[in-house]
């Protein structure tokens, strides 16, 4: 083998080597739609995720569970709670601190896996959900919004007048906080419906004519979801299932707007042309 050779054999593997280096110092991050990556470089990108998510959780749980004594008092509005002993105070604490931190870290979770699942997803799928994300943000304050100043204070109010009537009635601190999150935190939820329907008529899976075939259907199932999250009176019933119906019925007025608006750009598009 001549000299030359021999130079540019070892150029070749310095080069090798080199680009070893690189890549382990600089793993570039792999996403779901290249063809190269790997399940351990998938289940690395996921961990990431759930460090994120663990650390979001861990913030808001420390900063609820530190500041309790000062804005618990506004919770209760005034209402006489007990507690039955020393254990049940750290107790109230923690699971008040871990209820809350799962709920305020709620839609940063959501962030995160969409940030995951987004190159997986096509163009428009990925459109929609950045142009809506405010929007989701805002319907899940509203939702808990109506839930706290409308669903329970009624919905208490009615149980303990109700209760009053042959008991003495004690609410400890630990069944006021779950009451509370029972009657607000689904709400939170419950008002993604038009994002929901939106998406799903995005995609192409769901129509104005389809919604109004199905109206009955999907009331009888508002009913049901209205009956495992709210109190059992049928008052608070009435209370919870109303927005829910408004929900939908808007979300069909939404589809059938966008509706019409494509037909007229598709009728342009064609007069154009």
């Amino acid at each position: 083998m001549s000299e030359e050779d021999k130079n540019k054999r070892k150029q070749t593997l310095q080069q090798i080597t080199d680009d070893g280096i690189t890549k382990t110092k600089k793993r570039r991050r792999v996403t779901a739609d290249q063809p190269d990556a790997t399940l351990v470089e998938h289940l690395d990108d996921l961990r990431g995720v759930l460090i994120k998510t663990v650390a979001v959780f861990i913030t808001f749980f420390t900063l609820i569970f530190l500041t309790i004594q000062f804005w618990f008092p506004y919770l209760t509005k005034g209402h006489d709670l007990i507690v039955r002993g020393p254990f049940e105070v750290i107790r109230f604490y923690l699971r008040t601190a871990g209820s809350l931190g799962i709920g305020l870290s709620l839609p940063f979770i959501c962030y995160y896996l969409w940030q995951f699942m987004s190159p997986g997803l096509v163009e428009r799928e990925t459109k929609f959900l950045k142009s809506y994300f405010p929007l989701m943000m805002g319907l899940f304050l509203l939702g808990i919004s109506f839930g706290y100043f409308v669903v329970h204070p009624i919905s208490y109010y009615f149980l303990i007048q109700m209760g009053q009537q042959n008991f003495d009635v004690l609410v400890t601190a630990d069944e006021y906080m779950s009451f509370l999150l029972i009657t607000t935190m689904p709400f939170g939820l419950i008002f993604q419906l038009p994002i929901i329907v939106l998406f799903l008529h995005h995609i192409e899976l769901l129509d104005s004519v389809i919604m109004k075939n199905v109206r009955l259907y999907v009331y009888f199932v508002l009913l049901v979801i209205t009956a495992l999250i709210a109190p059992p009176d049928f008052f608070t019933h009435m209370i919870t299932v109303t927005p829910m119906i408004v929900l939908y019925e808007i979300s069909i007025y939404i589809v059938k707007i966008k509706e019409n608006r494509r037909r007229k750009k598709e009728a342009k598009m064609e007069t154009e042309e």
